[in-house]
């Protein structure tokens, strides 16, 4: 719910009730991934989308259900392929939608509301909800600030808490939302108990060295995906604010040196766009060793073959020069600097989002594509080294499933919910890692 930033912080400044509807999980072909939110008020107003339409009308009579009860319900929506007047995707996927009412001194409003206030700040938080356990706790709510303290609680056990809140920093540290599975005294089992972790984060980092005319493209498209975009170049007399109008920051320095002390992160750009070897080579070589997500440098393919040789010269290794994608983009056949931008910025999105970059017609491969999933940890508030376990998608691998039906319990002409793939470059995919213990131990 925190994607609705501000139309849902303006909501509850004004004193509305509202019921939040959040996607949990999803299976095969669905629009959108868990985290996704659609919230309506008391007047039937909306904002935000669950699904891109398919069940957003099954969802709001959800929504207003629950501001009349007060209940938290969970809600399984699956494809409507054979029946026309089913609520359900026609996508042919399955989608777990969990309907929150917020209501007027509520422990969950107070929570939404810290957590919107830092979300607009631009501080990391990440909220932590029961949404399958028991019906008692549907909903319960810990919210995990970056310095690891909390505010809530999930009502269980101490140590559920704690583990929740490692395995929010994880999140937070890789800027996912997604499901853990945990048994209710906060083992690494699981047992019928399953959070999900929606984690708020700084936007990424997307930094442009050099300022040209295809930078200024850059800078653009840059915005429109999200991203905190820098420009930065040697020469003071390219590099000037009234060049780069749309850029978060324009910074005149020696770009090897400015990466060197800059904050960095496995979601940081890196574009190279300078195509001189003065400023590529020394600058490749520390992007290159940096632990960022993409590092991507322009110039022809005789320019890639002289750069790479200097690039060894100076000591890196064949699988540090395996990361740099030169030249940059994809081939699209375009020649000015838009298309190149766009270019560029398909390949980051390809690369985040494990795409091919191959047209969809007569692939065959899956739409929606999940990216490599690697377990992830963090330390615990404490300070243990807790076992990993949150992932992009969920799993419900712990018991037979039961069966997926559009609204109201209706079955939906699938009688069990897709496989989950093995691996973690399907379609949806998860990672549940780690051992049994106790997340006190």
């Amino acid at each position: 719910m925190l994607d609705l930033l501000p139309e849902l912080k303006n909501w509850l400044a004004e004193g509305r009730d509202v019921a939040v509807a959040t996607v949990v999980s999803v299976g095969g072909s669905a629009p959108r991934g868990p985290g996704a939110t659609l919230a309506v008020d008391r007047a039937g107003t909306v904002i935000g989308s669950v699904s891109g339409g398919c069940v957003e009308g099954a969802v709001h009579d959800l929504g207003a259900q629950a501001l009349e009860t007060g209940q938290t319900v969970l809600e399984r929506f699956g494809h409507s392929d054979e029946d026309a007047f089913a609520v359900g995707l026609t996508c042919g996927g399955v989608l777990d939608v969990m309907v929150t009412p917020v209501l007027a001194d509520t422990p969950v409003r107070a929570l939404l509301c810290s957590a919107l206030e830092m979300v607009a700040k631009g501080e990391p938080v990440a909220m932590v909800r029961v949404v399958e356990g028991p019906t008692v706790h549907l909903g319960a709510t810990l919210l995990v600030h970056g310095d690891g303290s909390t505010e809530g609680g999930l009502g269980i056990h101490e140590d559920l808490d704690r583990t929740a809140a490692a395995q929010a920093l994880a999140a937070l540290d890789a800027g996912r939302t997604g499901t853990v599975e945990l048994s209710p005294d906060g083992s690494h089992c699981p047992e019928g108990l399953t959070l999900l972790v929606e984690s708020s984060t700084p936007a990424p980092r997307m930094i442009v060295f050099g300022a040209v005319d295809f930078a200024a493209a850059l800078v653009r498209v840059g915005k429109f995906l999200g991203y905190h975009v820098t420009v930065c170049d040697a020469r003071p007399v390219f590099t000037t604010p009234a060049r780069f109008p749309e850029a978060d920051e324009v910074v005149v320095a020696w770009p090897h040196r400015y990466l060197r002390g800059t904050r960095t992160d496995s979601r940081t750009v890196v574009c190279v766009l300078t195509h001189d070897a003065k400023f590529d080579v020394p600058l490749l070589d520390v992007a290159l060793r940096l632990p960022v997500a993409f590092v991507g440098a322009m110039g022809s393919r005789r320019t890639h073959t002289d750069r790479n040789r200097r690039l060894r010269e100076v000591g890196l290794s064949e699988e540090e020069l395996a990361r740099l994608r030169s030249p940059i983009g994809l081939d699209l056949g375009g020649r000015t600097p838009e298309e190149t931008a766009l270019s560029i910025a398909a390949e980051i999105v390809a690369t985040r989002r494990g795409g091919t970059g191959l047209p969809l017609t007569g692939s065959g491969t899956p739409i929606h594509h999940r990216a490599t999933v690697p377990a992830l940890s963090h330390r615990s508030p404490g300070g243990r080294e807790p076992s990993t376990g949150v992932a992009d998608l969920p799993s419900r691998a712990a018991s037979p499933p039961p069966p997926p039906t559009t609204r109201r319990g209706r079955p939906s002409p699938s009688p069990t919910r897709p496989e989950r793939p093995a691996s973690t470059t399907g379609e949806h995919s998860t990672v549940v890692a780690g051992t049994c213990r106790p997340g006190s131990s």
